[in-house]
């Protein structure tokens, strides 16, 4: 029998799918687990995902949200045997490493995005370096953000970003409502790439710094970079693979 721990969202909804499962299936703390069933939306899936790494146990969503894109379908019916015919797709977070004013340092990872944004009326200017080379000496921006492939379909794509499948080993970066340079659309890097974002005029224009659900203030300089000494396994029903989710997502319109 397959061994589940549930988690479920903040919400009535999560909450009453979690009972009605439990009931049926039981569940199991984390770290005697096989897999865990994550029961809400996108938000929640991410939350999982970062709160389950230590245990290295593959996550299988349920959608008790809004979107859910990467969920499959709820239902309380045959979980076991939907879970043991999913496919499994391993994906890497990226890697802040953010310095602020006052000198602190702070890391976090990232499966969705790193995303510098303005704090202020005025408008960030960042320069881009690319291993060790200035590629953009000066974007004045409302932000910028870098992405996995896994969340160029989130902030990414509504930023006018591109969509990127699982396995093109890219990284998206994408401008938020850039100002200057006013043509630069961004650029798709190797996801080997070492990106460094140094803020000009950061008293001026302070800048903050997000990865996935870790905000840090007032930063100076942030590094990103793919880690793939990190893993995380989402489990899709055949019928919803992620990987065609994202390429299907390319011909929506």
């Amino acid at each position: 029998m397959t061994k589940i721990h549930f988690a479920a969202a903040a919400t009535d909804q999560a909450h009453a799918a979690r009972e009605k499962l439990v009931a049926r299936y039981g569940t199991t703390p984390p770290e005697a687990a096989d897999v865990v069933v994550a029961l809400g939306g996108d938000g929640l899936m991410l939350e999982t995902i970062h709160r389950m790494l230590a245990y290295h146990l593959p996550v299988y969503g349920m959608n008790c949200g809004s979107v859910g894109f990467l969920m499959n379908d709820f239902s309380e019916a045959d979980l076991p045997d939907r879970i043991s015919r999913a496919h499994g797709n391993d994906i890497h977070p990226l890697r802040m490493h953010a310095v602020t004013s006052t000198g602190a340092v702070e890391e976090a990872l990232a499966f969705n995005e790193v995303s510098l944004l303005r704090q202020m009326r005025q408008a960030a200017k960042i320069r881009i370096v690319i291993d060790g080379k200035i590629r953009l000496p000066e974007l004045i921006c409302d932000g910028v953000l870098i992405s996995t492939p896994a969340g160029s379909t989130a902030y990414n794509l509504s930023a006018h970003g591109p969509i990127v499948p699982l396995t093109a080993n890219l990284l998206p970066l994408t401008p938020i409502s850039a100002f200057r340079p006013r043509r630069w659309r961004g650029a798709l890097l190797p996801s080997t790439s070492e990106v460094l974002f140094e803020i000009l005029e950061p008293e001026k224009r302070p800048v903050s710094a997000v990865a996935d659900f870790t905000e840090v203030r007032r930063v100076v300089s942030v590094a990103a970079s793919e880690d793939r000494s990190v893993c995380a396994r989402i489990l899709s029903d055949p019928d919803r693979a992620l990987s065609e989710r994202i390429i299907r997502e390319q011909f929506t319109v």
